[in-house]
């Protein structure tokens, strides 16, 4: 499987190249084009429970789409509903990341997805933190709201980052949900809940939160008058 992302960071896309009958499983929806003879099979990962899961808790479609190359090999294009960035990470030795719901776009047919509640919506709070638990050897595509930025944290480095801008992190990172501020900073600051990271590990994160666009959005939306 060779991956290409093309017009990053804010329309971008990824190019997959399949040699011959390999799969790469993907997001239901995510898929924008694709060569000849690919075939195209629609079903549950893990079963009945762990997708309902990945689609109540996670956020994600209930069915994945795997699509397969024909003898000669094949060319999918996958895509991000929202405008943004797509990022690939090369998984090895049973690696695992943490995946912000909705982040998650397509992975090889090695990469197990699973449901990990790491966290919880508070009153207060527009955001839980819902992640999916990717793991394993080979490929896992991501995509983000805005462009993704990267960072590597040292040991006992701790870094801060509010949850609608998060996009993935290393599972073994120490972590704690929490939120910012008192109550004030809560109500008039138009914060909400964060992540404490500790390293060493990656982090990714996306430059545009999709909570924060819609708070800004919907008030501006003109409300139809109940005569009408």
């Amino acid at each position: 499987m060779k991956i290409e992302i093309l017009y990053r960071p804010s329309y971008s896309i990824a190019k997959i190249a399949l040699s011959a009958g390999e799969g790469v499983q993907a997001e239901a929806g995510a898929m924008v084009g694709m060569s000849a003879g690919m075939q195209v099979e629609t079903k549950m990962q893990g079963g009945f429970l762990k997708s309902l899961a990945r689609s109540v808790l996670g956020g994600e479609s209930l069915f994945i789409n795997t699509f397969r190359a024909p003898a000669g090999g094949g060319e999918l294009l996958l895509a991000p509903t929202l405008v943004g960035d797509v990022f690939n990470l090369t998984l090895s030795g049973g690696e695992t990341y943490l995946v912000q719901s909705g982040s998650y776009l397509a992975s090889s047919e090695t990469i197990s997805v699973d449901t990990k509640w790491s966290g919880a919506k508070t009153f207060f709070g527009g955001e839980g933190l819902i992640m999916l638990r990717c793991s394993g050897t080979g490929e896992l595509v991501l995509s983000s709201y805005g462009a993704i930025h990267e960072m590597t944290l040292s040991p006992g480095e701790t870094y801060t980052v509010d949850t609608g801008h998060l996009v993935a992190f290393s599972e073994n990172m120490p972590f704690k949900v929490r939120a910012i501020g008192g109550l004030k900073s809560t109500l008039l600051g138009g914060e909400g809940l964060v992540v404490d990271l500790q390293g060493p590990g990656k982090v990714l994160l996306q430059t545009r939160s999709e909570g924060a666009f819609l708070e800004w959005l919907l008030p501006k939306i003109p409300k139809q008058s109940s005569g009408s």
